[in-house]
């Protein structure tokens, strides 16, 4: 297991992985089509994709937590 104190990283590894996979998915089938090769063509946008979306989800998170928190109203407290 790894420490909790590790979280936000591997977070932001499993998020930036999954996402940057659907969109250079979608994005390489768009550009190309489903043409013979299209898997190893896709792996290969995805990893340089996942390259640049990892660190960027590391460093956009809590910005993006910041802005999430101040446009919703909190929870009433249960009595």
């Amino acid at each position: 297991m790894i420490p909790a104190r590790y979280e936000h990283y591997l977070f932001s590894l499993v998020l930036s992985g999954m996402m940057s996979l659907i969109v250079s998915g979608v994005s390489t089938l768009r550009a190309i089509g489903l043409v013979q090769g299209f898997l190893p063509i896709w792996l290969s946008s995805w990893i340089a994709a996942w390259a640049i979306a990892f660190p960027v989800v590391i460093f956009v998170a809590p910005l993006a937590r910041r802005i999430v928190h101040r446009m919703v109203r909190p929870a009433p407290r249960p009595e």
